[in-house]
């Protein structure tokens, strides 16, 4: 990082560079939202968004890898602020909400996200600069962007790249259509007896889910297997023998049970271990802090002059940003409680909620930004972190209005400690995301303060397409549970796992009747899980490991979810060993990587845009067909569909990156 690059003139944040960036954050926060209300899970929006850039920039001469690295820095917000709908769904399923409100919306986004990247900023030195933490996505991004702009062989897997995404774009979108004309069937699933109990097994026909089991990787993938086998092989068919249905059906009774009590104890393995990764943490972080302070005193001695690779948003304006917007924060939140049943609580419930803002933001940001350097900001553990701040804001809510408690108080109050995590959560992801962006800054020779205003850029364009994409998603499916649904008749709900999880929690809080009991055995399974991964990693110097935040999230989601993110996972490992002696390896596997992100992209766009059509249709199956196959082979159809899919595409990647000159 040498004083030479702050004398050469280079494009780095352009106009151009910005209106791309908010083009593809906007496209890719409405797949993002859509996939999060599905499923529980979102993507990393970095590499796709950096080889768009790259092969659409192309055509400037003056194009540069600090451009493109300003464009995915922006679109990167995506793949974080959209997380927020863990949290908002939760709003419609007590019925506080029967529509989402934009300006509420947008401002629990807006507020929270800038706050994440101002609390990130004085981490960067002794996070990034100064720290030996991996930051894999944030390398990965790096080596993309590197190979794509710094010779003819980049160019070439640049051009690749981009065809890959469409490819996949276009297949995941294709096989959506097919299964929304029921064509294909949207599930396959197969539910038996078990002894005296039940059990079985369903797995979404999803292009998307399956992309997303490439990226998670093949730890996440054994992960979430183990978590399958021990809701399905042992706690379903446990407690459906102890728990009989008479009258109804194997499918019935299997899912029910684990819906009303399996469910719980997989929120308990999440919450136990997510303190366990928390409490493992604090020591680093602690001192992360502490590095970063005697940074910024250090760059005040002396009149030095900062080299441009270490000028961040001077700390006296992140400082007065931060507090100005407490004020915002304050108004959103007293607007939330205006004309409701605790108006006249407003005054302490405000300070609360903006003191929890304040300073359980300020936590979740260090904790986030030094968990996304250890394992990534995608296999960072930000379901544990709303956990833990639903049950926070639950209890210091619950005790302003206890004297005052009845069901509609008790409503509002969950309501309110909803809103108040909205926005702690929305601090969380982007600072999650954040302190990735700048590492991938740090390899590029980027200036990280044009960084920290692109991803404020970022967040300000998230926020606004957000409450237009859950509303679009309130009036064409609604969510499981929500008393005012405004869907389309006929449609089925979407489940929003995360949201059902929080809402759920805050509720037992403050109404005092959480099963705690069915929460206790799962955090107990949940420690003995995390012994199995200390057990793992000592005996195999580092190379083996269960995640239990990724065994708890596959108790805790439908098995119609997990099953095909395994499936994916284990194809992705299969393809990469494949590769692996290949001259260009190393581009096969990125392309694969690309491929996977296109399928995701792909049927989430498309289930978007059907949502749109059923919202404005009020049908609530637009596109099927009268000459539609029995589900059965439906079911055929899809599999074979989805196995041909996957190895045309994934042929193509290997043989094309064998294509590139190296």
């Amino acid at each position: 990082m040498s004083s030479d690059a702050a004398a050469t003139p280079r494009s780095e944040f352009t106009i151009r560079g910005v209106l791309l960036g908010i083009l593809i954050t906007l496209v890719f926060t409405a797949a993002q939202v859509y996939l999060g209300l599905k499923v529980g899970l979102t993507f990393a929006t970095s590499i796709p968004a950096a080889v768009i850039s790259m092969a659409l920039l192309r055509a400037f001469k003056t194009a540069t890898i600090q451009e493109n690295n300003i464009v995915q820095t922006i679109a990167s917000a995506a793949g974080t602020l959209s997380s927020v709908i863990f949290v908002l769904p939760g709003l419609l399923m007590i019925g506080w909400w029967s529509h989402v409100p934009f300006l509420t919306t947008f401002g629990a986004c807006l507020v929270g996200g800038i706050l994440g990247v101002m609390y990130t900023i004085p981490l960067r030195r002794a996070l990034v600069t100064n720290s030996d933490l991996p930051y894999p996505e944030g390398v990965a991004a790096a080596e993309v962007l590197k190979v794509g702009t710094g010779s003819r062989a980049g160019a070439a897997e640049g051009q690749a790249g981009l065809i890959a995404v469409v490819l996949g774009t276009l297949a995941s979108a294709l096989f959506a259509a097919l299964a929304a004309a029921k064509i294909f069937a949207a599930e396959v699933a197969g539910y038996f007896k078990a002894g005296a109990g039940a059990t079985g097994l369903g797995a979404s026909s999803s292009l998307a889910l399956m992309g997303a089991g490439h990226l998670m990787g093949i730890t996440v993938g054994v992960a979430m297997f183990a978590g399958l086998a021990i809701a399905w092989g042992v706690l379903v068919p446990v407690m459906t023998s102890l728990h009989p249905m008479p009258g109804a059906t194997v499918a019935e009774h299997a899912l029910t049970i684990w819906r009303t009590e399996v469910r719980f104890m997989g929120a308990g393995v999440i919450g136990a271990a997510a303190i366990w990764t928390l409490g493992k943490l604090a020591l680093p972080i602690w001192s992360g802090l502490m590095s970063a302070f005697e940074a910024s005193k250090a760059r005040k001695v002396g009149g030095a002059v900062i080299a441009r690779t270490e000028q961040d948003i001077p700390i006296g304006i992140v400082g007065l940003v931060s507090l100005l917007l407490l004020a915002p924060a304050g108004w959103f939140l007293a607007h939330f409680l205006t004309g409701g049943p605790i108006t006249s609580l407003a005054a302490p419930l405000v300070a609360i909620g903006v003191g929890y803002v304040l300073i359980a933001g300020l936590l979740a940001a260090a904790v986030c930004g030094y968990m996304a350097g250890l394992i990534g900001s995608s296999n960072s553990p930000v379901s544990g972190i709303a956990i833990l701040t639903v049950l926070g804001a639950s209890l210091m809510v619950g005790v302003v209005g206890r004297g005052v408690i009845g069901p509609d108080i008790a409503k509002a109050l969950v309501a309110y400690a909803l809103y108040v995590t909205t926005m702690v959560l929305a601090v969380a992801v982007v600072a999650n995301d954040n302190l990735q962006d700048l590492k991938t800054g740090q390899l590029v020779d980027a200036t990280p303060w044009k960084q920290q205003v692109a991803l404020i850029i970022g967040v300000v364009a998230g926020a606004i397409v957000i409450p237009f994409v859950l509303e679009v998603m309130n009036g064409s499916y609604g969510f499981a549970g929500a008393p005012n649904l405004h869907a389309v008749a006929g449609t089925e709900p979407l489940n929003a796992p995360q949201a059902t999880l929080i809402s759920t929690l805050a509720k037992g809080v403050i109404g005092g009747d959480l099963n705690w009991t069915l929460l206790g055995y799962g955090a107990l399974l949940g420690l003995g899980l995390v012994l199995v991964d200390i057990i793992l990693r000592k005996s195999s110097n580092g190379r083996l490991s269960l995640p239990p935040l990724g065994v708890g999230l596959a108790i805790y989601l439908p098995s119609s979810v997990t099953a095909p993110v395994v499936v994916g996972a284990v194809i992705g490992w299969l393809y990469d060993r494949m590769v692996d002696k290949d001259r260009m390896g190393e581009a096969a596997k990125r392309l694969g990587v690309l491929i996977a992100s296109g399928f995701i992209v792909g049927e989430s766009l498309f289930n978007v845009a059907l949502a749109a059509i059923i919202y404005f249709s009020k049908n609530p199956e637009p596109l099927a067909v009268p000459f539609a196959p029995s589900e059965h082979v439906g079911m055929i159809f899809a599999l074979i569909a989805a196995a041909v899919v996957v190895a045309v595409l994934y042929g193509w990647a290997r043989r094309s990156a064998n294509r590139i000159q190296a």
